[in-house]
C-alpha cells in the first residue's frame, strides 16, 4: 500500500455501473483512493460499498455533470477532504432514443447526447483543472469511441460505417476536441489528457451487445491513468492509436 503523501486520489464519474465502475475498481487495485461520481444516491453508495467489500478505499461523491450546483459541491468536498485531484476519468456518458442520422435526429435527442457526453465533460474538467494543478503528475482520461473518429466515419470499409448516430458519434468527436485542445493548453504542465476508447462493451448503453465485458474495457482507460510515460494528446484503444 502506498503511503498517505504517495496515495493517488481519482474521480471517476458515471463510476455507479458498468465500464465506469470497473475503471474506479482497476484503479483502486492499485492503492488509489478513488471516488465514486453518481448523480443517484443509492447506485453511488452500493458502488462505494461494493468496492469497498474488495478492500479498495472508495466513497461516493454526489455528483450531476449536468448540473452546475452540483459540479461546484463536488469539487468543494474534494478540496476540504483531500485537497487535490490526480486522476479524472471523464466517464459519464449516454444515448437517447431519437438519436439517428442526421436526416432524422430528434435536435432533442442530440442536445440531451451532448449535455452529458460533451458539455458535461467540458464542465467538469474545467471545474477540477486547479485540483489537477496541484497534483504532481495529474491524469485526466475522457472516454471517448471509434465511433468519434472522422476518418473512420467517413470510411465505407470500417466495420461500424453504417452506424451513424448524429447526437452519439458527434459528441464524442467533440470530446476529442476537447483532448487535442487541452492537452495543448496545457503541455507545459505535468497534467496528461487522452482520449481512450474502450471498445463496443456489453452495458446499459448498448443493450448489453457488445463483444467485450466492462472488466475488459475498463483496461486501456484505467491503465492510461497510472501510466509513468503517457503520452499527451493520444486518442487510443487496448490495440494502439485511432485516427482522428
Amino acid at each position: 500500500m502506498s503511503t498517505q503523501e504517495e496515495t493517488k486520489i481519482a474521480l471517476v464519474t458515471g463510476a455507479n455501473k458498468g465500464i465506469g465502475y470497473e475503471i474506479a475498481r482497476q484503479i483502486g487495485q492499485t492503492g488509489a483512493i478513488v471516488l465514486v461520481g453518481a448523480r443517484n444516491p443509492d447506485r453511488g453508495q452500493a458502488a462505494a460499498h461494493a468496492l469497498a467489500e474488495e478492500g479498495i478505499a472508495a466513497s461516493w461523491l454526489p455528483l450531476d455533470v449536468t448540473e452546475a450546483q452540483s459540479i461546484e459541491s463536488a469539487v468543494t468536498r474534494i478540496a476540504e477532504e483531500r485537497g487535490r485531484l490526480d486522476i479524472l476519468v471523464n466517464n459519464a456518458g449516454i444515448g437517447a432514443a431519437g438519436d439517428g442520422a442526421p436526416s432524422k435526429a430528434s435536435l432533442d435527442a442530440v442536445r440531451q447526447v451532448f449535455e452529458t457526453n460533451f458539455f458535461g465533460a467540458l464542465a467538469v474538467t474545467q471545474a477540477m483543472l486547479p485540483l489537477l494543478h496541484r497534483s504532481g503528475a495529474g491524469r485526466i482520461v475522457n472516454l471517448s469511441s471509434s465511433l468519434g473518429s472522422l476518418k473512420l466515419n467517413g470510411d465505407p470499409s470500417w466495420e461500424a460505417y453504417d452506424v451513424k448516430l448524429i447526437g452519439y458519434n458527434a459528441s464524442k468527436t467533440a470530446l476529442n476536441m476537447l483532448t487535442v485542445q487541452l492537452a495543448a493548453e496545457l503541455r507545459d504542465s505535468p497534467i496528461i489528457v487522452q482520449s481512450i476508447c474502450p471498445g463496443l462493451t456489453a452495458t446499459d448503453l448498448t443493450g448489453h451487445t457488445g463483444d467485450r465485458l466492462p472488466a475488459e474495457a475498463a483496461t486501456a482507460p484505467a491503465h492510461a491513468t497510472l501510466a509513468e510515460t503517457a503520452l499527451q494528446g493520444r486518442f487510443a484503444d487496448a490495440q494502439g492509436d485511432l485516427p482522428w
